[in-house]
């Protein structure tokens, strides 16, 4: 493989290159061409329910926490448990806009094609308040999902360039149909935040 099209870090190359045989399989051809996290969440088994069709069987109270003042508390989540047909059920908070939900998704897709175990909740301990501690989280699993999709959806190869090109995070943003957050973490854990303060922020 062309060291070239990498990122300069060991454990970034490591997710860039999982990121890269990702795009491959969906079928994209170029580095800058935009993924659709919808389309590849079919080959990874996964059912996008929409939050008006598991509204039915939330109570009031709940519905009310989701879409109010607990929004910002969550961004998606796969039930463990898989369908009849073998598809795993999504949900994406629809708070979120397009380009939140986009990560959110890819994100859920990496943890299928890693072959990560769902996490499941149990009730293992309580925080200093007496509230009960309930999920199973992997920080690994977290971390490596998140960062490999985040490759996926804005490849190191096109984000350098673009960099090089003077284009500012907005426009890469809005290329790639990703928030400006997502366009800036990947600068910087791909070691090229300070190239672009330097052509683009400082010019």
């Amino acid at each position: 493989m062309d060291t070239s099209i990498l990122p300069p870090t060991q454990k970034g190359r490591q997710y860039e290159i999982r990121a890269i045989g990702l795009r491959e399989f969906a079928g994209l051809r170029r580095d800058d061409e935009r993924l659709d996290p919808f389309e590849l969440a079919r080959y990874a088994k996964l059912l996008v329910a929409s939050f008006e069709q598991i509204e039915p069987f939330l109570t009031e109270e709940t519905k009310a926490h989701l879409l109010g003042a607990g929004s910002d508390k969550w961004s998606g989540g796969a039930c463990s448990q898989t369908l009849f047909d073998g598809r795993k059920l999504i949900i994406l908070n629809p708070t979120h806009n397009e380009n939140r939900q986009n990560a959110t998704l890819m994100e859920e897709v990496c943890h299928v094609f890693l072959g990560h175990q769902p996490s499941r909740l149990a009730i293992e301990t309580v925080n200093k308040q007496g509230k009960p501690i309930a999920r199973d989280y992997r920080e690994a699993d977290e971390e490596a999902a998140y960062s490999v999709g985040a490759a996926v959806l804005v490849p190191y190869s096109a984000l350098r360039r673009f960099v090089e090109q003077g284009k500012t995070s907005r426009e890469i943003a809005k290329h790639f149909k990703v928030s400006r957050e997502l366009v800036e973490y990947r600068m910087k854990v791909s070691r090229l935040w300070e190239d672009y303060k330097v052509r683009v922020v400082s010019g």
